[in-house]
């Protein structure tokens, strides 16, 4: 005993523990209501405990360059809200998150600073974000039709510049339009709308869907487009013809609510992508993609990301959304956890890819 205490005082080691017995009482109390089952067991990596010490905190994220713009770490927050009571501070709540951990930013629709200025304080984030982070506005492929069959595109142009946008993201939604009592129709396929567009547009563009994905044939499609990013928009998370069906009646419910449940995971997404871009080689000129819908959380996203092929940052929106509508400190801390359960996934789980 003698020995061990002049050991322990030679090391400069003190043998002193003063919540151990706290601590362990907890550890017996808890002890059976900690287990889990194999069926509890996140099958989708390796842990590696040996092979890294504790990250420091997410400021141990690489910063990379994405959609022009360099972004501190791999989360976006995906296009929420515009024009309703809620929304001047949800998005500068997000705005200032994205600037204090260095996320990009896409706007919900911002439809109604088409014509007038109204609603534009609750869009006008640039003040917040900074210019060094990457913002993009956000419309429907119904409205990009409209205009350009009026030969109006200009208006995006204003828009854009009001906003201090550095691109545009167009949401493809037709089982949302269908449903919705308000809900425009599409004259043309999405895919030739996009095309004339770009064509026209001398900004980047980014295509998202609003909750069911997109297909082999229609990925295919758009990664041959010069198109500055794709955003899945996958099933999984909030599903915008769902949306639509719980506004209407309980027969509209009852005749389309199937629709609502076709679409494809961000996995299924993420396979198919990597399919597509092995086969299409060169033909490939959108080389960013944005993985969103059903994205849960930082596993989730650390999953997904190592899996795909092509660069990317995951997406979140209804989880971003639950935390922006009070204080700023409750997304703070929402985003902060987020960030750091990325770092430490990082650290020690590896992918089963």
């Amino acid at each position: 005993m003698f020995e061990m205490d002049k050991l322990d005082k030679n090391a400069g080691l003190k043998n002193e523990d003063p919540t151990s017995s706290e601590r362990k009482q907890d550890h017996i109390v808890l002890a059976f209501k900690s287990r889990i089952t194999q069926k509890d067991i996140d099958q989708r990596f390796y842990y590696e405990p040996l092979l890294a010490a504790h990250p420091k905190g997410w400021e141990n994220l690489v910063p990379f360059d994405f959609l022009g713009k360099k972004v501190k770490v791999p989360l976006w927050v995906s296009s929420m809200t515009g024009g309703t009571e809620w929304a001047r501070v949800i998005n500068q709540n997000l705005a200032r998150a994205c600037a204090e951990f260095g996320m990009g930013l896409g706007l919900g629709s911002c439809r109604s600073l088409l014509y007038a200025d109204d609603t534009f304080a609750d869009f006008d984030v640039r003040p917040i974000i900074g210019d060094d982070l990457p913002l993009f506005a956000n419309l429907g492929i119904a409205q990009v039709e409209q205009l350009l069959k009026q030969g109006a595109l200009g208006r995006i142009d204003a828009m854009l510049d009001k906003l201090r946008a550095d691109g545009l993201i167009v949401h493809v939604n037709p089982f949302q339009e269908w449903l919705q009592p308000e809900g425009d129709r599409f004259s043309k396929p999405p895919i030739e709308t996009i095309e004339a567009l770009l064509d026209k547009a001398g900004y980047p563009i980014v295509v998202k869907e609003v909750g069911q994905g997109f297909g082999m044939k229609s990925l295919e499609a758009l990664l041959k487009l010069p198109l500055a990013a794709i955003d899945f928009g996958a099933s999984g998370g909030t599903n915008f013809a769902m949306l639509e069906l719980l506004r209407s009646d309980e027969e509209k419910m009852n005749a389309y609510l199937p629709l609502s449940r076709v679409g494809h995971s961000a996995e299924e997404m993420v396979d198919m992508c990597n399919e597509l871009v092995g086969r299409l080689g060169d033909a490939v000129e959108c080389r960013q993609v944005i993985i969103s819908g059903g994205v849960a959380d930082f596993l989730d996203g650390h999953y997904l990301l190592s899996k795909l092929t092509l660069p990317a940052v995951y997406g979140q929106a209804s989880a971003f959304l639950k935390h922006a509508r009070g204080d700023y400190e409750q997304l703070q801390r929402f985003v902060a956890q987020q960030l750091e359960g990325l770092a430490l996934a990082k650290a020690y789980l590896t992918p089963k890819v």
